[in-house]
């Protein structure tokens, strides 16, 4: 596997997600037009739109304008290059590799439409559901009815926690959850718990530094979901494991 490759595809990709990330939530087209400076509206040209790489060499501020760049697009592009990485040298090249990396590529921009926005894109989450579908046809058709079943279980575990907890997660949350149960199977069950854990201790947290009025602030939990799949996706099974020899030590 080669890593300069994994991490440069990766970085591109990473660039792709900060597209979908600013234009979805605005109900824009993905595609087209090419990139412009959300200031003076100025085509960004291709040595300016080079991942990570450029944001440094323009010191985060347009080539035209000055205005400053969010520097959470180089981290974006940085963490997707990390992520691919990670995630290749983990599963090497087999066939479940495609998978992975359409489901890593879901994750990263989940959490940052979420982070940003507040909000997790209808239409980000029915594609990735359909290429989960498709690409585990094509990987290993015989995990899709495992898989069917954990995207049902899980976004209707979440849908019941959404019921029950209305001010704390959304929707979006929902199809999130499902979407993770096509792409990791009975993994889907270490990614949440692992999702809700980090986000309690992460709650109790602020409150503890910012204290009670802190109970008022809302957090959004796409990250923590995203945060659990990236862990269930390397070391599901492996978690999974663990959980029973304890749980047959113990019961």
């Amino acid at each position: 596997m080669d890593v300069a490759f994994l991490g440069a595809f990766g970085a591109a990709i990473g660039s792709f997600v900060n597209v979908l990330a600013y234009r979805m939530p605005r109900r824009e087209s993905v595609v087209k037009p090419r990139s412009r400076c959300p200031q003076c509206n100025t085509q960004i040209a291709a040595y300016d739109n080079i991942p990570v790489i450029s944001w440094l060499l323009l010191r985060g501020h347009c080539r035209h304008c000055g205005t400053s760049i969010p520097v959470r697009y180089p981290l974006v592009e940085a963490l997707t290059a990390l992520l691919f990485v990670v995630v290749g040298l983990k599963i090497g090249l087999e066939d479940t590799l495609l998978p992975a990396l359409a489901f890593t590529i879901t994750l990263v921009a989940a959490a940052e439409t979420d982070l940003e926005h507040r909000i997790i894109p209808n239409r980000l989450m029915a594609v990735s559901a359909v290429a989960a579908v498709v690409l585990w046809a094509i990987a290993d058709p015989s995990r899709l009815p495992e898989n069917l079943i954990a995207g049902a279980a899980a976004g209707g575990i979440m849908f019941l926690v959404v019921i029950a907890y209305p001010a704390g997660m959304g929707m979006g949350d929902v199809k999130l959850a499902g979407v993770m149960g096509l792409y990791l199977g009975a993994s889907v069950a270490p990614a949440l718990f692992i999702g809700f854990a980090a986000g309690a201790l992460v709650g109790i947290g602020i409150v503890l530094v910012r204290g009670a009025a802190a109970r008022k602030q809302g957090v959004p939990f796409g990250p923590f979901l995203a945060f659990g799949g990236i862990v269930a996706l390397l070391y599901g099974p492996e978690l999974i494991d663990w959980y029973e020899r304890i749980s047959g030590l113990t019961g």
